[in-house]
């Protein structure tokens, strides 16, 4: 993939998510679950948001983020402002280190090393974070349309 297609599919999805936290008429709806869904849209926005910092603001923009992966799935009730606040965000520090990488970079190898994955290169990593997105960005829109 190029990187200029993983720049429009980050920055295309980040903007949907944003639209999908806005969506929801009732706030409180972001907080939902039941017992077949045990992940609410509020800490799947909270958890994207984690993961895109620790794993593309960190190794690509050098950002000194520091993830509380426990905290994405814990926290309840973050008022939708502040998640707001952090997609915007995320979207600036994924576009600003995005543009660190270049066409070759992508044949490099990873600069991050998973168990839970046969992540290789640069190109292998960035296209699973971006599928990554892609799949809860999935489950939020699903979220949205139970609940509400």
């Amino acid at each position: 993939m190029s990187l200029e297609t993983l720049q429009t599919l980050f920055k295309r999805d980040l903007l949907r998510l944003k639209f999908e936290i806005e969506s929801y008429k009732e706030e409180a709806s972001l907080w939902k679950v039941d017992h077949t869904i045990t992940n609410s849209a509020g800490n799947l926005c909270l958890h994207l948001v984690g993961n895109l910092n620790a794993l593309i603001g960190v190794p690509f923009g050098k950002t000194d983020y520091k993830r509380d992966r426990e905290a994405e799935f814990s926290l309840k009730n973050v008022h939708r402002s502040v998640l707001i606040k952090q997609i915007d965000a995320t979207i600036l520090t994924v576009e600003k280190s995005l543009e660190t990488i270049n066409e070759a970079d992508l044949k490099n190898d990873s600069p991050i090393v998973s168990s839970k994955t046969e992540v290789t290169t640069v190109d292998y990593y960035l296209t699973h974070l971006a599928l990554h997105l892609s799949y809860h960005l999935g489950q939020i829109n699903y979220h949205r349309r139970f609940f509400e």
